[in-house]
């Protein structure tokens, strides 16, 4: 198949809008998933908010605009879609992923989720973070996105992205090391 800007030209030109879209989302779902999931915890919740972020990139692509890449255009669209599901679900009453406690009750009862201990504790203290903080970690840590890409998605500045990983990485490491104690 073509490349991906040739691919994204051919869709909001009209042209193989269908097999083209499906290219992008075979190309990105996997990477999607976990972005989502690491705001989410939940697999139903995640498969929802991924459906969504496909659906609205598929609405909206014509909206693109090829000075950026396609993937953070992505990402940023799954972030804010993750953020609006986190607080409707907070709305109606489900704990908050802000809680250790949620996650908590979210990951052991989560059938996708097999993690041994040491993930537990990784998990529980970055759900502990503020939820900048949990973003960026999550996007620096897990995805291994670069710090312009993060900028792009969150709308900050690098500078200020640096400082949320470095603040995340100190208050994981105090978490994790409080909790070998116990």
């Amino acid at each position: 198949m073509n490349t991906e800007e040739e691919v994204i030209k051919n869709i909001q030109s009209g042209v193989d809008v269908e097999k083209g879209f499906k290219f992008l989302v075979q190309l990105y779902q996997e990477k999607i998933y976990w972005h989502i999931r690491s705001i989410m915890k939940s697999h139903e919740d995640t498969n929802d908010v991924m459906q969504n972020t496909f659906i609205k990139a598929y609405k909206n692509i014509n909206s693109f605009k090829n000075d950026a890449k396609f993937y953070t255009w992505l990402y940023r669209i799954a972030t804010n879609e993750s953020l609006n599901a986190l607080k409707k679900n907070n709305k109606i009453g489900v704990v908050g992923m802000d809680e250790p406690e949620g996650i908590m009750k979210e990951v052991h009862s989560d059938p996708y989720f097999d993690g041994d201990e040491a993930q537990i504790i990784l998990l529980q203290a970055i759900a502990s973070l503020p939820e900048k903080q949990r973003l960026v970690f999550n996007m620096k840590y897990y995805d291994d996105m670069s710090y312009k890409d993060i900028s792009e998605i969150l709308n900050t500045s690098v500078g200020a992205l640096k400082a949320s990983f470095h603040h995340a990485s100190k208050k994981i490491e105090a978490f994790v090391k409080s909790m070998s104690y116990e």
